[in-house]
Protein backbone atom coordinates (compact mmCIF):
# COMPACT_ATOMS: atom_id res chain seq x y z
CA UNK A 1 0.00 0.00 0.00
CA UNK A 2 2.91 2.18 -1.00
CA UNK A 3 1.26 4.52 -3.63
CA UNK A 4 -2.51 5.43 -3.44
CA UNK A 5 -4.99 3.93 -5.64
CA UNK A 6 -6.77 6.43 -8.02
CA UNK A 7 -10.21 6.32 -6.06
CA UNK A 8 -7.84 6.72 -2.61
CA UNK A 9 -5.98 9.65 -4.42
CA UNK A 10 -9.28 11.47 -5.77
CA UNK A 11 -10.98 11.20 -2.16
CA UNK A 12 -7.79 12.70 -0.54
CA UNK A 13 -7.98 15.49 -2.82
CA UNK A 14 -11.67 16.26 -2.45
CA UNK A 15 -11.14 16.28 0.94
CA UNK A 16 -8.14 18.82 0.83
CA UNK A 17 -10.05 20.72 -1.84
CA UNK A 18 -13.14 21.04 0.17
CA UNK A 19 -11.08 21.85 3.08
CA UNK A 20 -9.66 24.56 1.46
CA UNK A 21 -12.60 26.22 0.08
CA UNK A 22 -13.95 26.22 3.47
CA UNK A 23 -10.97 28.11 4.54
CA UNK A 24 -10.45 30.01 1.56
CA UNK A 25 -11.10 33.36 3.51
CA UNK A 26 -8.90 32.97 6.51
CA UNK A 27 -6.54 31.58 3.98
CA UNK A 28 -6.15 34.66 1.77
CA UNK A 29 -4.30 36.49 4.09
CA UNK A 30 -1.51 35.27 4.05
CA UNK A 31 -1.39 35.56 0.10
CA UNK A 32 -2.21 38.58 0.27
CA UNK A 33 0.47 40.04 2.67
CA UNK A 34 2.67 38.24 0.31
CA UNK A 35 2.09 39.93 -2.42
CA UNK A 36 2.24 43.42 -0.17
CA UNK A 37 5.53 42.17 0.80
CA UNK A 38 7.12 41.31 -3.21
CA UNK A 39 5.74 44.68 -4.24
CA UNK A 40 7.89 46.14 -1.10
CA UNK A 41 11.16 43.65 -2.52
CA UNK A 42 10.21 46.12 -5.73
CA UNK A 43 10.34 49.15 -5.10
CA UNK A 44 13.47 48.54 -2.47
CA UNK A 45 15.37 46.92 -5.71
CA UNK A 46 14.37 50.22 -7.30
CA UNK A 47 15.66 52.67 -4.56
CA UNK A 48 19.04 50.50 -4.17
CA UNK A 49 19.66 50.11 -7.79
CA UNK A 50 19.44 54.25 -8.06
CA UNK A 51 21.58 54.43 -5.06
CA UNK A 52 24.43 51.93 -6.40
CA UNK A 53 24.28 53.45 -9.73
CA UNK A 54 24.75 56.89 -8.09
CA UNK A 55 27.73 55.05 -6.20
CA UNK A 56 29.31 53.83 -9.33
CA UNK A 57 29.29 57.27 -10.79
CA UNK A 58 26.34 56.46 -13.29
CA UNK A 59 24.65 59.41 -11.12
CA UNK A 60 24.08 60.71 -8.18
CA UNK A 61 23.34 59.42 -4.85
CA UNK A 62 21.22 60.40 -2.32
CA UNK A 63 20.48 59.70 1.27
CA UNK A 64 16.69 59.95 0.77
CA UNK A 65 17.37 56.20 -1.43
CA UNK A 66 19.25 54.82 1.33
CA UNK A 67 16.57 55.94 4.28
CA UNK A 68 13.69 54.58 1.21
CA UNK A 69 15.11 51.35 0.93
CA UNK A 70 15.26 50.58 4.45
CA UNK A 71 12.38 51.89 5.41
CA UNK A 72 10.80 49.26 3.12
CA UNK A 73 12.86 46.54 4.37
CA UNK A 74 11.61 47.09 7.53
CA UNK A 75 7.95 47.14 6.02
CA UNK A 76 8.90 43.71 4.33
CA UNK A 77 9.96 42.39 7.79
CA UNK A 78 6.94 43.58 9.42
CA UNK A 79 4.77 41.86 6.63
CA UNK A 80 6.59 38.62 6.80
CA UNK A 81 6.47 38.43 10.30
CA UNK A 82 1.98 39.06 9.65
CA UNK A 83 2.51 36.39 6.50
CA UNK A 84 4.03 33.48 9.15
CA UNK A 85 1.43 34.62 11.91
CA UNK A 86 -1.89 34.43 9.19
CA UNK A 87 -0.13 31.19 7.58
CA UNK A 88 0.06 29.92 11.15
CA UNK A 89 -3.65 30.56 12.08
CA UNK A 90 -4.77 29.84 8.35
CA UNK A 91 -3.35 25.64 9.29
CA UNK A 92 -4.30 25.66 13.03
CA UNK A 93 -7.91 26.42 11.81
CA UNK A 94 -7.85 24.00 9.14
CA UNK A 95 -6.51 20.86 11.19
CA UNK A 96 -9.09 22.04 13.64
CA UNK A 97 -12.07 21.71 11.71
CA UNK A 98 -10.65 18.46 10.15
CA UNK A 99 -9.89 17.02 13.68
CA UNK A 100 -13.68 18.04 14.91
CA UNK A 101 -15.40 15.81 11.98
CA UNK A 102 -13.13 13.36 12.67
CA UNK A 103 -13.71 12.91 16.14
CA UNK A 104 -17.49 13.53 15.59
CA UNK A 105 -17.64 11.04 12.79
CA UNK A 106 -15.63 8.30 15.15
CA UNK A 107 -18.14 9.14 18.30
CA UNK A 108 -20.89 8.46 15.70
CA UNK A 109 -20.20 5.18 14.42
CA UNK A 110 -19.04 4.29 18.00
CA UNK A 111 -17.83 0.29 18.44
CA UNK A 112 -19.00 -0.06 14.79
CA UNK A 113 -15.85 0.97 13.62
CA UNK A 114 -13.47 -2.28 13.75
CA UNK A 115 -10.11 -0.20 13.45
CA UNK A 116 -7.68 -0.41 16.34
CA UNK A 117 -7.69 2.41 18.61
CA UNK A 118 -3.86 2.95 17.71
CA UNK A 119 -5.10 3.57 14.12
CA UNK A 120 -7.91 5.46 14.91
CA UNK A 121 -5.94 7.41 17.08
CA UNK A 122 -3.33 7.74 14.62
CA UNK A 123 -5.98 9.17 12.35
CA UNK A 124 -7.49 12.01 14.39
CA UNK A 125 -3.76 13.05 15.76
CA UNK A 126 -0.88 12.57 12.90
CA UNK A 127 -2.37 12.20 9.75
CA UNK A 128 -4.42 15.49 10.46
CA UNK A 129 -1.50 17.22 11.68
CA UNK A 130 0.60 15.89 8.70
CA UNK A 131 -2.02 18.24 6.68
CA UNK A 132 -0.95 21.64 8.64
CA UNK A 133 1.85 21.87 6.37
CA UNK A 134 -0.48 21.64 3.26
CA UNK A 135 -3.15 24.19 4.29
CA UNK A 136 -0.03 26.81 6.18
CA UNK A 137 2.54 25.98 3.46
CA UNK A 138 1.69 24.84 0.58
CA UNK A 139 -1.60 26.73 -0.51
CA UNK A 140 -0.07 30.03 -0.11
CA UNK A 141 3.10 29.20 -1.04
CA UNK A 142 1.49 27.89 -4.55
CA UNK A 143 -0.87 30.99 -5.18
CA UNK A 144 2.20 33.67 -4.78
CA UNK A 145 4.48 31.50 -6.58
CA UNK A 146 1.73 31.66 -9.63
CA UNK A 147 1.83 35.68 -9.28
CA UNK A 148 4.75 36.89 -7.69
CA UNK A 149 7.41 35.74 -9.83
CA UNK A 150 4.67 37.07 -12.79
CA UNK A 151 4.56 40.57 -11.18
CA UNK A 152 8.26 40.26 -10.85
CA UNK A 153 8.76 39.45 -14.41
CA UNK A 154 6.59 42.06 -16.09
CA UNK A 155 8.29 44.70 -13.91
CA UNK A 156 11.45 43.53 -15.38
CA UNK A 157 10.36 42.98 -18.86
CA UNK A 158 9.01 47.16 -18.64
CA UNK A 159 12.96 47.72 -17.96
CA UNK A 160 14.44 45.19 -20.12
CA UNK A 161 11.86 42.86 -22.08
CA UNK A 162 14.60 40.29 -23.00
CA UNK A 163 15.62 40.24 -19.13
CA UNK A 164 11.67 39.61 -18.20
CA UNK A 165 11.54 36.56 -20.81
CA UNK A 166 14.43 35.13 -19.24
CA UNK A 167 13.40 35.32 -15.85
CA UNK A 168 9.66 34.05 -17.28
CA UNK A 169 11.60 30.85 -19.17
CA UNK A 170 13.37 29.99 -15.67
CA UNK A 171 10.28 30.17 -14.01
CA UNK A 172 8.64 27.69 -16.37
CA UNK A 173 11.46 25.54 -15.86
CA UNK A 174 10.76 24.79 -11.86
CA UNK A 175 7.29 23.38 -12.12
CA UNK A 176 8.97 20.80 -14.32
CA UNK A 177 11.96 19.99 -12.03
CA UNK A 178 9.64 19.74 -9.07
CA UNK A 179 7.23 17.07 -10.77
CA UNK A 180 9.74 14.57 -11.68
CA UNK A 181 10.96 14.38 -8.10
CA UNK A 182 6.98 15.03 -6.69
CA UNK A 183 6.54 11.42 -8.16
CA UNK A 184 9.05 9.80 -5.46
CA UNK A 185 8.16 12.31 -3.14
CA UNK A 186 4.65 10.66 -3.16
CA UNK A 187 5.63 7.69 -2.83
CA UNK A 188 8.32 8.38 -0.15
CA UNK A 189 5.54 9.82 1.51
CA UNK A 190 2.79 7.30 1.71
CA UNK A 191 4.99 4.24 2.94
CA UNK A 192 6.40 6.69 5.86
CA UNK A 193 2.77 7.14 6.77
CA UNK A 194 1.96 3.81 6.71
CA UNK A 195 4.96 2.77 8.70
CA UNK A 196 4.05 5.48 11.59
CA UNK A 197 0.68 3.92 11.40
CA UNK A 198 1.80 0.47 12.04
CA UNK A 199 4.25 1.33 14.37
CA UNK A 200 1.64 3.53 16.21
CA UNK A 201 -1.10 0.67 16.45
CA UNK A 202 1.43 -1.79 17.71
CA UNK A 203 2.92 0.12 20.33
CA UNK A 204 -0.39 0.85 21.67
CA UNK A 205 -1.72 -2.62 21.37
CA UNK A 206 1.59 -4.06 22.83
CA UNK A 207 1.17 -1.30 26.06
CA UNK A 208 -2.07 -2.41 26.40
CA UNK A 209 -0.96 -6.31 26.47
CA UNK A 210 1.84 -5.72 28.58
CA UNK A 211 1.06 -7.66 31.60
CA UNK A 212 0.12 -11.06 29.18
CA UNK A 213 3.70 -10.27 27.19
CA UNK A 214 5.59 -9.99 30.56
CA UNK A 215 3.73 -13.40 32.04
CA UNK A 216 4.61 -15.46 28.94
CA UNK A 217 8.17 -14.07 28.76
CA UNK A 218 7.84 -12.37 25.70
CA UNK A 219 9.62 -9.68 26.10
CA UNK A 220 12.38 -9.57 24.12
CA UNK A 221 10.84 -10.62 21.16
CA UNK A 222 8.39 -7.68 21.53
CA UNK A 223 11.21 -5.08 21.83
CA UNK A 224 12.96 -6.39 18.53
CA UNK A 225 9.82 -6.46 16.51
CA UNK A 226 9.13 -2.87 17.36
CA UNK A 227 12.45 -1.70 16.98
CA UNK A 228 12.37 -3.49 13.70
CA UNK A 229 9.17 -0.97 12.75
CA UNK A 230 10.62 2.15 14.28
CA UNK A 231 14.05 1.25 12.13
CA UNK A 232 11.37 1.15 9.05
CA UNK A 233 9.99 4.38 9.47
CA UNK A 234 13.50 5.92 10.38
CA UNK A 235 14.32 4.31 6.86
CA UNK A 236 11.34 5.50 5.00
CA UNK A 237 11.61 9.35 6.95
CA UNK A 238 14.95 9.22 5.54
CA UNK A 239 13.74 8.55 1.75
CA UNK A 240 11.22 11.29 2.44
CA UNK A 241 13.80 13.92 3.34
CA UNK A 242 16.60 12.89 0.59
CA UNK A 243 13.68 13.63 -2.25
CA UNK A 244 12.57 16.84 -0.54
CA UNK A 245 16.53 17.90 -0.96
CA UNK A 246 16.53 16.77 -4.49
CA UNK A 247 13.92 19.16 -5.27
CA UNK A 248 15.68 22.15 -3.44
CA UNK A 249 18.98 21.17 -5.37
CA UNK A 250 16.64 21.10 -8.39
CA UNK A 251 15.24 25.12 -8.02
CA UNK A 252 19.00 26.26 -7.19
CA UNK A 253 20.79 25.14 -10.33
CA UNK A 254 17.83 27.10 -12.53
CA UNK A 255 18.12 30.40 -10.23
CA UNK A 256 22.16 30.48 -10.86
CA UNK A 257 21.76 29.40 -14.34
CA UNK A 258 19.33 32.68 -14.94
CA UNK A 259 21.33 34.75 -12.82
CA UNK A 260 24.86 33.92 -15.05
CA UNK A 261 22.36 34.38 -18.40
CA UNK A 262 21.42 38.02 -16.75
CA UNK A 263 25.13 38.32 -15.69
CA UNK A 264 26.45 37.81 -19.25
CA UNK A 265 23.71 40.43 -20.52
CA UNK A 266 24.43 43.09 -18.96
CA UNK A 267 27.91 42.44 -17.85
CA UNK A 268 29.18 45.92 -19.99
CA UNK A 269 27.42 47.54 -16.93
CA UNK A 270 31.45 47.21 -15.42
CA UNK A 271 33.04 49.07 -18.12
CA UNK A 272 30.50 51.79 -18.61
CA UNK A 273 29.12 51.02 -21.79
CA UNK A 274 25.31 49.68 -20.64
CA UNK A 275 22.52 52.53 -22.01
CA UNK A 276 20.94 52.38 -18.93
CA UNK A 277 22.66 51.17 -15.78
CA UNK A 278 19.74 51.45 -12.94
CA UNK A 279 17.68 49.25 -15.55
CA UNK A 280 20.36 46.66 -15.28
CA UNK A 281 20.88 46.63 -11.65
CA UNK A 282 17.56 46.23 -11.23
CA UNK A 283 16.99 43.38 -12.94
CA UNK A 284 20.46 41.34 -11.36
CA UNK A 285 19.00 42.57 -7.91
CA UNK A 286 15.06 41.39 -8.57
CA UNK A 287 17.02 37.49 -9.63
CA UNK A 288 16.76 36.79 -5.33
CA UNK A 289 13.29 37.90 -5.22
CA UNK A 290 12.00 36.60 -8.70
CA UNK A 291 13.12 32.93 -7.15
CA UNK A 292 12.28 33.37 -3.63
CA UNK A 293 8.48 32.65 -4.13
CA UNK A 294 9.71 29.95 -5.95
CA UNK A 295 11.74 28.28 -3.49
CA UNK A 296 9.09 28.33 -0.92
CA UNK A 297 7.18 26.71 -3.42
CA UNK A 298 9.83 23.77 -3.58
CA UNK A 299 9.95 24.13 0.64
CA UNK A 300 6.62 23.34 0.39
CA UNK A 301 6.05 20.76 -2.54
CA UNK A 302 6.64 17.65 -0.30
CA UNK A 303 3.74 19.03 2.49
CA UNK A 304 1.55 18.64 -0.81
CA UNK A 305 2.87 15.22 -1.02
CA UNK A 306 2.64 14.83 2.56
CA UNK A 307 -0.65 15.90 2.72
CA UNK A 308 -2.55 13.29 0.21
CA UNK A 309 -0.82 10.42 1.45
CA UNK A 310 -2.10 11.23 5.27
CA UNK A 311 -6.05 13.06 3.63
CA UNK A 312 -5.66 9.72 1.64
CA UNK A 313 -6.29 7.30 5.00
CA UNK A 314 -8.24 10.71 6.77
CA UNK A 315 -10.90 10.78 3.59
CA UNK A 316 -12.56 7.41 4.19
CA UNK A 317 -13.62 8.58 7.16
CA UNK A 318 -15.18 11.43 6.86
CA UNK A 319 -16.56 10.59 3.45
CA UNK A 320 -19.62 9.41 4.53
CA UNK A 321 -20.18 12.17 7.79
CA UNK A 322 -22.75 14.39 5.44
CA UNK A 323 -25.07 11.52 4.85
CA UNK A 324 -28.01 11.81 7.88
CA UNK A 325 -29.03 9.62 10.53
CA UNK A 326 -31.42 7.60 8.87
CA UNK A 327 -34.49 6.74 11.24
CA UNK A 328 -37.59 8.40 13.64
CA UNK A 329 -37.27 10.38 16.66
CA UNK A 330 -38.92 9.61 19.73
CA UNK A 331 -41.46 11.99 20.92
CA UNK A 332 -40.77 11.65 24.51
CA UNK A 333 -39.30 8.48 26.35
CA UNK A 334 -41.26 5.69 27.01
CA UNK A 335 -41.58 4.95 30.83
CA UNK A 336 -41.22 0.95 29.73
CA UNK A 337 -40.17 -1.14 27.09
CA UNK A 338 -41.08 -4.66 25.99
CA UNK A 339 -38.25 -6.00 23.83
CA UNK A 340 -39.50 -8.82 21.55
CA UNK A 341 -37.25 -10.67 19.05
CA UNK A 342 -38.78 -12.78 16.02
CA UNK A 343 -36.64 -14.89 14.27
CA UNK A 344 -33.36 -12.41 13.96
CA UNK A 345 -30.48 -12.89 12.40
CA UNK A 346 -27.00 -11.08 11.74
CA UNK A 347 -23.74 -11.75 9.94
CA UNK A 348 -20.85 -9.78 10.00
CA UNK A 349 -18.49 -11.84 7.57
CA UNK A 350 -20.23 -14.37 5.35
CA UNK A 351 -17.00 -16.29 5.55
CA UNK A 352 -17.39 -16.87 9.49
CA UNK A 353 -21.05 -17.56 9.41
CA UNK A 354 -23.79 -16.17 11.05
CA UNK A 355 -23.77 -14.26 14.16
CA UNK A 356 -27.22 -14.38 15.19
CA UNK A 357 -29.79 -17.17 13.72
CA UNK A 358 -33.60 -17.54 13.97
CA UNK A 359 -33.24 -16.09 17.59
CA UNK A 360 -36.18 -15.14 19.28
CA UNK A 361 -37.18 -14.23 22.65
CA UNK A 362 -39.42 -11.51 24.75
CA UNK A 363 -38.76 -9.62 27.70
CA UNK A 364 -41.22 -7.64 29.63
CA UNK A 365 -40.70 -4.54 32.09
CA UNK A 366 -39.38 -5.93 35.40
CA UNK A 367 -38.26 -9.04 33.60
CA UNK A 368 -34.32 -9.77 33.32
CA UNK A 369 -33.09 -12.01 30.76
CA UNK A 370 -29.91 -13.75 31.27
CA UNK A 371 -28.07 -14.15 27.63
CA UNK A 372 -25.73 -17.63 28.97
CA UNK A 373 -23.28 -19.39 26.63
CA UNK A 374 -19.64 -19.92 25.07
CA UNK A 375 -18.07 -16.61 24.04
CA UNK A 376 -18.83 -16.04 20.38
CA UNK A 377 -22.63 -17.58 20.99
CA UNK A 378 -23.94 -14.47 20.17
CA UNK A 379 -24.98 -12.73 23.77
CA UNK A 380 -22.88 -9.61 22.67
CA UNK A 381 -24.15 -8.92 19.16
CA UNK A 382 -27.72 -9.16 20.50
CA UNK A 383 -26.81 -5.92 23.01
CA UNK A 384 -25.06 -4.26 20.02
CA UNK A 385 -28.46 -4.60 17.78
CA UNK A 386 -30.27 -3.24 21.12
CA UNK A 387 -27.82 -0.07 20.85
CA UNK A 388 -28.44 0.72 16.90
CA UNK A 389 -24.79 -0.34 16.66
CA UNK A 390 -25.80 -3.01 13.61
CA UNK A 391 -28.90 -3.63 11.64
CA UNK A 392 -30.35 -7.31 11.70
CA UNK A 393 -30.09 -9.07 8.24
CA UNK A 394 -33.38 -11.02 8.75
CA UNK A 395 -36.27 -11.14 11.49
CA UNK A 396 -37.39 -8.34 13.74
CA UNK A 397 -36.66 -6.85 17.03
CA UNK A 398 -39.67 -4.12 18.15
CA UNK A 399 -39.84 -1.97 21.29
CA UNK A 400 -43.50 -1.68 22.46
CA UNK A 401 -44.83 -3.40 19.14
CA UNK A 402 -43.23 -1.01 17.22
CA UNK A 403 -39.82 -2.00 14.53
CA UNK A 404 -37.31 -1.24 16.34
CA UNK A 405 -35.27 -0.26 13.26
CA UNK A 406 -37.60 2.62 12.34
CA UNK A 407 -35.75 4.79 15.11
CA UNK A 408 -32.77 6.84 14.70
CA UNK A 409 -29.31 4.19 16.55
CA UNK A 410 -29.08 7.71 18.45
CA UNK A 411 -32.93 7.16 20.14
CA UNK A 412 -32.11 3.34 20.50
CA UNK A 413 -29.01 4.54 22.57
CA UNK A 414 -31.17 6.78 24.32
CA UNK A 415 -33.88 4.01 25.71
CA UNK A 416 -31.14 2.00 27.74
CA UNK A 417 -28.42 2.18 29.98
CA UNK A 418 -25.22 0.09 29.47
CA UNK A 419 -22.79 -1.32 31.95
CA UNK A 420 -19.71 -3.36 30.59
CA UNK A 421 -17.61 -5.75 31.95
CA UNK A 422 -15.39 -3.14 32.39
CA UNK A 423 -15.86 0.30 33.44
CA UNK A 424 -13.64 2.86 31.67
CA UNK A 425 -13.37 6.10 34.21
CA UNK A 426 -11.84 9.67 32.86
CA UNK A 427 -8.90 11.29 34.25
CA UNK A 428 -11.88 13.13 36.37
CA UNK A 429 -13.47 13.19 39.79
CA UNK A 430 -15.48 10.19 40.67
CA UNK A 431 -18.49 12.62 40.60
CA UNK A 432 -17.93 13.80 36.83
CA UNK A 433 -17.23 10.13 35.71
CA UNK A 434 -21.18 9.91 37.34
CA UNK A 435 -22.26 12.76 35.82
CA UNK A 436 -21.33 11.66 32.24
CA UNK A 437 -24.56 9.42 32.05
CA UNK A 438 -26.66 12.73 32.15
CA UNK A 439 -24.21 16.30 32.37
CA UNK A 440 -27.62 18.08 33.25
CA UNK A 441 -28.29 16.15 36.43
CA UNK A 442 -28.41 17.57 39.73
CA UNK A 443 -25.66 17.35 42.40
CA UNK A 444 -29.06 15.37 44.38
CA UNK A 445 -29.58 13.06 41.68
CA UNK A 446 -25.72 12.58 41.03
CA UNK A 447 -25.81 11.82 45.03
CA UNK A 448 -28.54 9.58 45.14
CA UNK A 449 -26.79 7.60 41.84
CA UNK A 450 -23.77 6.90 43.99
CA UNK A 451 -25.89 5.82 47.34
CA UNK A 452 -27.68 3.46 44.59
CA UNK A 453 -24.48 1.90 43.46
CA UNK A 454 -23.11 1.83 46.87
CA UNK A 455 -20.26 4.22 45.69
CA UNK A 456 -20.55 6.34 48.51
CA UNK A 457 -19.34 2.99 50.53
CA UNK A 458 -16.12 3.93 49.68
CA UNK A 459 -16.19 7.29 48.59
CA UNK A 460 -17.29 8.44 52.09
CA UNK A 461 -13.65 7.30 53.66
CA UNK A 462 -11.95 9.39 51.63
CA UNK A 463 -10.79 13.18 52.13
CA UNK A 464 -12.36 14.20 49.51
CA UNK A 465 -15.40 12.05 48.94
CA UNK A 466 -17.15 12.27 45.38
CA UNK A 467 -14.81 14.76 43.93
CA UNK A 468 -11.56 12.44 44.23
CA UNK A 469 -9.81 12.52 41.34
CA UNK A 470 -9.24 9.30 39.61
CA UNK A 471 -6.78 8.85 36.68
CA UNK A 472 -7.64 7.65 33.39
CA UNK A 473 -8.89 4.36 33.24
CA UNK A 474 -9.82 4.45 36.70
CA UNK A 475 -6.32 4.71 38.21
CA UNK A 476 -6.92 4.82 41.94
CA UNK A 477 -9.56 2.89 41.85
CA UNK A 478 -10.22 -1.26 42.23
CA UNK A 479 -12.18 -3.22 39.13
CA UNK A 480 -15.27 -3.68 41.42
CA UNK A 481 -15.18 0.09 42.55
CA UNK A 482 -15.14 1.15 39.28
CA UNK A 483 -17.92 -0.80 38.24
CA UNK A 484 -20.10 0.54 40.71
CA UNK A 485 -19.07 3.94 39.17
CA UNK A 486 -20.50 2.58 36.29
CA UNK A 487 -23.59 1.43 37.69
CA UNK A 488 -23.97 4.78 39.22
CA UNK A 489 -23.84 6.11 35.58
CA UNK A 490 -27.10 3.22 34.61
CA UNK A 491 -28.83 4.34 37.56
CA UNK A 492 -28.29 7.92 37.31
CA UNK A 493 -29.22 7.56 33.51
CA UNK A 494 -32.50 5.96 34.47
CA UNK A 495 -33.43 4.79 31.13
CA UNK A 496 -36.30 1.87 30.88
CA UNK A 497 -34.14 -0.26 29.19
CA UNK A 498 -30.88 -2.21 30.89
CA UNK A 499 -28.04 -3.87 28.81
CA UNK A 500 -25.38 -5.58 30.92
CA UNK A 501 -22.31 -7.38 29.20
CA UNK A 502 -20.55 -9.45 31.66
CA UNK A 503 -21.39 -7.32 34.71
CA UNK A 504 -18.83 -9.27 37.08
CA UNK A 505 -16.06 -10.30 34.78
CA UNK A 506 -13.05 -10.03 37.12
CA UNK A 507 -14.25 -9.68 40.42
CA UNK A 508 -13.54 -11.95 42.88
CA UNK A 509 -16.31 -13.77 44.78
CA UNK A 510 -16.89 -11.30 47.69
CA UNK A 511 -16.68 -7.73 45.38
CA UNK A 512 -19.07 -9.79 42.72
CA UNK A 513 -21.78 -10.50 45.48
CA UNK A 514 -21.92 -6.71 46.39
CA UNK A 515 -21.54 -5.46 42.67
CA UNK A 516 -25.29 -8.20 42.16
CA UNK A 517 -26.62 -6.92 44.67
CA UNK A 518 -26.73 -3.48 43.05
CA UNK A 519 -27.08 -4.47 39.79
CA UNK A 520 -30.44 -6.47 41.48
CA UNK A 521 -31.78 -2.80 42.22
CA UNK A 522 -30.65 -1.43 39.04
CA UNK A 523 -32.85 -3.96 37.22
CA UNK A 524 -36.20 -3.75 39.43
CA UNK A 525 -38.82 -2.12 37.20
CA UNK A 526 -37.26 -1.86 34.41
CA UNK A 527 -36.41 -4.06 31.36
CA UNK A 528 -32.98 -6.10 31.31
CA UNK A 529 -30.98 -8.11 29.34
CA UNK A 530 -27.66 -9.45 31.07
CA UNK A 531 -25.04 -11.26 28.97
CA UNK A 532 -22.96 -13.17 31.10
CA UNK A 533 -20.79 -16.26 31.82
CA UNK A 534 -21.25 -15.89 35.87
CA UNK A 535 -22.97 -19.23 37.17
CA UNK A 536 -23.49 -16.58 40.44
CA UNK A 537 -25.37 -13.90 38.12
CA UNK A 538 -27.26 -16.88 36.18
CA UNK A 539 -28.44 -17.97 39.64
CA UNK A 540 -30.01 -14.48 41.09
CA UNK A 541 -32.43 -14.17 38.07
CA UNK A 542 -34.57 -16.55 37.07
CA UNK A 543 -34.83 -16.41 33.17
CA UNK A 544 -32.02 -17.80 31.38
CA UNK A 545 -31.54 -18.34 27.78
CA UNK A 546 -28.64 -20.49 26.82
CA UNK A 547 -27.09 -19.96 23.61
CA UNK A 548 -24.64 -21.06 21.33
CA UNK A 549 -23.36 -20.64 17.47
CA UNK A 550 -25.96 -17.18 17.50
CA UNK A 551 -28.77 -19.72 18.08
CA UNK A 552 -31.07 -20.27 21.51
CA UNK A 553 -29.93 -23.94 22.31
CA UNK A 554 -33.49 -26.50 22.60
CA UNK A 555 -33.31 -25.93 26.32
CA UNK A 556 -34.85 -22.25 25.27
CA UNK A 557 -35.34 -20.32 28.08
CA UNK A 558 -35.00 -21.63 31.56
CA UNK A 559 -37.44 -20.38 34.17
CA UNK A 560 -40.54 -20.16 31.73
Amino acid sequence: MSQPLPAEAARARALLSATARDGRRRMARPVLLGLASIACGLAQAWFMARLLTGLLGHGEAAWSDLAAAGALALLAIGLGVAQERAQADAGAAARAGLRRRAFARLLALGPSDTRPAGERATLVVDRIEALDGYFARWLPAAVLAALGPLLIALVVAFEDPLSGVILLAAGGLVPVGMAVTGIGAAMASRRQFDALQALSGRFLDRMRGLPQIVLFGRQESEAQALGAAAEELRGRTMKVLRVAFLSGLNLEVIAAAVLGCLAWRHGNLLVGGHPNPQAALFCLLMVPGFFAPLRAFSAAYHERMSAQGAAAALAPLLQDEAVPEAGLQLAEMPPSVVVTFEQVGLTYDPARGPALADLSFRVLPGEALVLAGPSGSGKSSVLRLLMGFNRPDQGRIALNGRDATSLKPSELRRLSAYVGQKAHLFRDTIRANIALARPEASEAEILAAARAARVTDFTDALPEGLDTLVGEGGYGLSGGQAQRVAMARAFLRNAPLVLLDEPTAHLDPGTEADVLESLRRLCAGRTAIIATHSPALRARFSRVLEMEGGRATPARLAGE
